[in-house]
């Protein structure tokens, strides 16, 4: 979850893409433009250890848009391993 963060922060669309489920990564998977992310704050997590196939983890995303209007992004996101690897499958925004 961190890294796919960092990803958005820094604009890594190439690292978004492949952290992102094969079924369910869309035709663009670019991170957003204009937004300004500040902070992660994560809340939750349930599975995703080391044993395990799936997990969740529900974050609280800051950022400022373009025109300084601040907001946020509140989520619990879905990861599964694919290839040995965590990867986003999808989630549910509060």
């Amino acid at each position: 979850m961190r890294s796919r963060y960092t990803a958005f922060v820094i604009g890594d669309d190439a690292y978004l893409a492949a952290s992102w489920h094969s079924a369910t990564r869309p035709a663009d998977p670019s991170a957003p433009q204009g937004i300004d992310w500040r902070r992660l704050r994560i809340r939750d997590t349930v599975a995703g250890g080391p044993d395990d196939e799936t997990g969740e983890v529900e974050f609280v995303a800051h950022f400022r848009t373009v025109d300084g209007a601040r907001d946020f992004l509140h989520e619990r996101s879905r990861f599964a391993r694919e290839n040995d690897r965590w990867v986003y499958v999808d989630g549910e925004l509060f």
